[in-house]
């Protein structure tokens, strides 16, 4: 028995290769989680503020009468 035989060497790059795939996909999935949840807060932040402006408005409206 002599090295490694044909099939073995592409088993090898076949498995390395599903390997490398794995953490590319995986490390893209955290990174699309991360964006999607900053996208997220950003939006809140701005209905939150938009509600508190109308909030202000409907106050000053009431103080009037």
């Amino acid at each position: 028995m002599s090295g490694f035989s044909a099939g073995d060497i592409i088993f090898q790059l076949v498995m390395f290769g599903l390997l490398i795939l794995f953490i590319v996909s995986f490390s893209m999935f955290i990174k699309r989680i991360i964006v999607t949840k900053s996208v997220q807060n950003r939006q809140s932040d701005e209905t939150n503020e938009k509600l508190d402006r109308i909030i202000a408005l409907l106050e000053e409206k009431q103080g009037q009468k």
